[in-house]
């Protein structure tokens, strides 16, 4: 038997959409703008940081980073995003959201300009400071993930919360953009001022100085739009969820909305004492109550973005073979140091805007009418099938006449994981746990995923390469060939179709109804093994 809603929930559960609504998603979404534009940006400037700090006298190819650093660079702010979830998800539901959330801006934004400011002129010391402050940059980033979907989750209305959730992840999408457009019009400067020759035409002279400056610009301009957005997280009143249902302050929690919503608002005090005093709804985390309710969902939840992000991270290790392929990139020696840059920006630029960003707007609008699960479903089922269509006759897409095809289908795969689970598991985990615990197991899930992206990028990134150790790239041992490689992802994502089934469908229910803290009758608490996926008309 359901108890009656606080007043202040309920307010929260029907509020129209305002513009409060859309102010929060900006606010939130400014952290996932840093990150996409930290990781894009990254796959930028390792090219150019190849080229002046690794340049070998005499070689007929310009210098790229050694496969360790490289790792590296690109790897550590994984590692540190991973911490970041899962050490600020637990810090959100002890501390509340608010006071936890200008760290990890504030972190963001230090690191991201510190990133730029990396210290000498040696290539171990740059490199050992770029890699210490993008460790430090990513643990601010993990913060984010846990605190921004709680946070929107709990603002908003029953009506589009999937899709206030959606668009808050969908700022990753400007992120890249905006990352690809600085890297162009700072390249592009820069080459017009200082010109250097192609590599071929004269090695030393294709890395001008100055570029040593493009790099450090390009990393450091992402702190700007989420320093300008400081003041305004700072003044976000604490959600009401957090404030009556885990600081147990009614009071509070009825003023707050009051004033952001602009009505009237009972604290009712006496309900929330109740609901405190519940004994069942007190159980923690690692608690035989809390594996027979949710542990199937935290199964579901970690599982399918674990799965996710190794499909979708390996995906990058095969752009520069399809952007060479395609003509967009000519061969690294054909061009200067700066000149290489402008061309691999313009290139993964217009990827990521025909395929990548409309994915994530896809999904925004859709989401509250098709639900979470069946967009789930849909992306892992259309990325197994290209997955499968582009590994079994791969010969056939290796030969030049039938390239755009096989660019076509790889661009899909990137739009499917975007209007699918590279949305949806970002919004779930916001959804169907109670709120002492929901930025906690949020930051579990969302771990899973960076787990799932170390082994992506890294493991494929050998797993991928040639069984001729003629061909393998610089540094790499053999291993198993893209063929292969891309094989072994199909059967990643028909994972992903199987293990959705223990996600439930949140569409159209309060946060209270999916996570059953307003039940009050034991025998109709919804355990993990009950899976609804009605979505109410």
């Amino acid at each position: 038997m359901a108890r009656e809603q606080l007043q202040v929930l309920s307010a929260l559960d029907s509020a129209k959409t305002q513009l409060y609504h859309f102010t929060a998603i900006i606010i939130a979404g400014m952290g996932f703008f840093t990150d996409a534009y930290d990781l894009f940006a990254i796959s930028l400037v390792t090219r150019l940081l190849g080229r002046i700090y690794y340049r070998v006298e005499g070689h007929p190819k310009p210098g790229t980073l050694p496969p360790g650093v490289a790792s590296s660079v690109t790897g550590v702010a994984l590692v540190g995003t991973l911490c970041g979830q899962l050490f600020f998800g637990w810090l959100g539901d002890k501390m509340g959201r608010k006071r936890v959330y200008g760290m990890t801006l504030a972190l963001m934004v230090i690191c991201s300009l510190a990133s730029g400011l990396s210290f000498g002129n040696e290539p171990k010391g740059v490199m050992a400071t770029l890699c210490f402050f993008r460790f430090w940059l990513g643990f601010g980033i993990g913060g984010d993930y846990p605190l921004s979907a709680t946070i929107m989750s709990e603002y908003a209305n029953k009506k589009t919360r999937g899709a206030f959730i959606a668009a808050v992840f969908a700022m990753q999408g400007f992120g890249i953009l905006a990352s690809g457009v600085v890297a162009l019009i700072t390249s592009a400067s820069f080459d017009h001022a200082f010109k250097g020759p192609s590599y071929a035409t004269n090695a030393e002279a294709s890395t001008v100085p100055q570029a040593d400056y493009v790099w450090r610009i390009i990393l450091m301009f992402g702190a700007i739009p989420a320093a300008l957005t400081y003041y305004w997280r700072m003044k976000m009143p604490e959600t009401a969820r957090y404030t009556a249902l885990v600081a147990k302050n009614a009071k509070q929690a009825a003023n707050d909305m009051a004033r952001v919503l602009q009505v009237d608002i009972q604290a009712e005090e006496e309900k929330v004492d109740k609901i405190v005093q519940d004994t069942r709804n007190s159980f923690g985390l690692f608690t035989k109550e809390f594996a027979r309710r949710h542990g199937l969902h935290l199964l579901g939840t970690t599982s399918t973005w674990f799965l996710l992000d190794i499909a979708f991270y390996s995906q990058n290790l095969f752009q520069k073979d399809v952007l060479t392929g395609i003509g967009w990139i000519p061969a690294a020696a054909t061009m200067s140091a700066i000149g290489e840059v402008f061309r691999v920006a313009r290139a993964q630029t217009l990827i990521a805007l025909c395929s990548t960003v409309p994915g994530y707007w896809f999904t925004v609008f859709l989401i509250d009418r098709m639900g979470r699960f069946k967009i789930q479903l849909m992306g892992f089922s259309f990325m197994t099938i290209f997955m499968f269509a582009l590994a079994i006759p791969y010969h056939h897409w290796t030969k030049h006449e039938n390239r755009i095809g096989f660019v076509v289908m790889y661009s899909l795969t990137f739009f499917f994981a975007n209007f699918g689970p590279n949305s949806t598991t970002f919004v779930v985990p916001a959804e169907i746990f109670p709120a002492r615990l929901r930025s906690t197991c949020h930051g579990i899930s969302a771990a899973a995923g960076k787990a799932g992206a170390i082994v992506g990028a890294y493991g494929f990134l050998y797993a991928s390469q040639s069984r001729d150790p003629k061909k393998t790239d610089a540094g790499y041992p053999t291993g198993i060939g893209i063929r292969y490689s891309l094989i072994l992802l199909g059967v990643i994502n028909f994972l992903g179709i199987i293990f959705t089934f223990l996600v439930p469908e949140a569409n159209g229910k309060s946060l209270e109804e999916m996570s059953g803290e307003n039940e009050e009758d034991e025998m109709e608490l919804p355990a993990a093994t009950t899976i609804n996926r009605t979505v109410p008309v």
